[in-house]
C-alpha cells in the first residue's frame, strides 16, 4: 500500500503543473487525500471490517469533496485533479496511471446486479464534468472529453465526445496531450446544420408570403440568397 501512495504522489508531481513539491502535494491536495484515505478504506475492506471502510470512505467525502466507495479497485498512479464532485462506485475498477478531472462519475445505470461500474484500463483520462455509467470497459489510453456522457464500450486508443459519447480514433497511438476540449462534435455539428437549414427555410416562408401580400409576423426578413444555399441568410 506504501509503494502505491508513493506512485500516487509521484504521478501529481508529474501530471500536475502547479504541483511543486511533495509536501504539497501531501498536505494540500484534496484528491490525493481522498485517494490516500480510500487506500485506508480498502484495506479494512478486504478484510472483512466493511463498517470501518465504509466510515473511513465517508468521512473522505465530508472532508475532501471525493466519495470512493471502499470497494473499488484502483491502481497506482491514479491522479484526481481538484478533486470535488467525484463519484467512484463500489464495483467501478481503475487501472495504473489515469488521470480523472473534477464532477465525473464512474457509477451505474440501476438496472445491473453485480459488476455495476465501468471498468477504466491504464493511462486512461476522463475530463471534467464526464459521466462513464455501466459495467463495460473503457480501454487503455482512451480520453473521454469533458461533458460527456459514456454508456457504452470505448476500444483503446479512442477518444469519446458528446451527449451520448461517439468514439473517434487516435489511429492506435497513445495520446500525450490533456486537452480535454478542442474535440469536434458530431452530434453538434449536425445539430448547427439542421438550424441553418430551418432558418433558410422561415425566411423562403417568410417571402412568398409577402409576395403574395398575406401577413408578414415578421417584415425585417429579406428574400433568400439562392446563389449560396449553405449559408444562413442574414436578417
Amino acid at each position: 500500500m506504501f509503494d502505491t501512495l508513493k506512485a500516487d504522489l509521484e504521478a501529481y508531481l508529474r501530471r500536475d503543473p502547479a504541483a511543486r513539491n511533495k509536501a504539497e502535494v501531501f498536505f494540500l491536495y484534496s484528491g490525493y487525500k481522498a485517494v490516500r484515505k480510500y487506500r485506508r478504506a480498502h484495506w479494512f475492506q478486504q478484510h472483512h471490517m466493511k463498517f470501518i471502510a465504509r466510515w473511513l470512505s465517508q468521512r473522505a467525502r465530508h472532508k475532501t469533496g471525493v466519495e470512493i466507495h471502499p470497494g473499488a479497485t484502483i491502481g497506482k498512479g491514479l491522479v484526481i485533479d481538484h478533486g470535488m464532485g467525484v463519484v467512484i462506485g463500489e464495483t467501478t475498477v481503475i487501472g495504473d496511471n489515469c488521470l480523472i478531472y473534477q464532477n465525473v462519475t464512474l457509477g451505474g445505470t440501476g438496472k445491473e446486479q453485480g459488476k455495476r461500474h465501468p471498468t477504466l484500463g491504464d493511462n486512461v483520462m476522463v475530463g471534467s464534468g464526464a459521466k462513464v455509467l455501466g459495467p463495460f470497459k473503457v480501454g487503455d489510453n482512451s480520453r473521454i472529453a469533458a461533458g460527456a456522457v459514456v454508456l457504452s464500450e470505448i476500444p483503446p486508443n479512442s477518444t469519446a465526445v458528446g451527449v451520448p459519447a461517439r468514439v473517434v480514433r487516435v489511429n492506435g497511438i497513445r495520446p500525450e496531450s490533456l486537452d480535454q476540449i478542442h474535440y469536434s462534435d458530431p452530434v453538434a455539428q449536425e445539430l448547427c446544420r439542421m438550424h441553418n437549414e430551418i432558418q433558410q427555410l422561415s425566411n423562403e416562408v417568410q417571402y412568398l408570403r409577402k409576395s403574395v401580400n398575406q401577413p408578414v409576423t415578421n417584415s425585417a426578413y429579406k428574400a433568400p440568397d439562392r446563389s449560396d444555399t449553405g449559408k444562413e441568410v442574414k436578417k
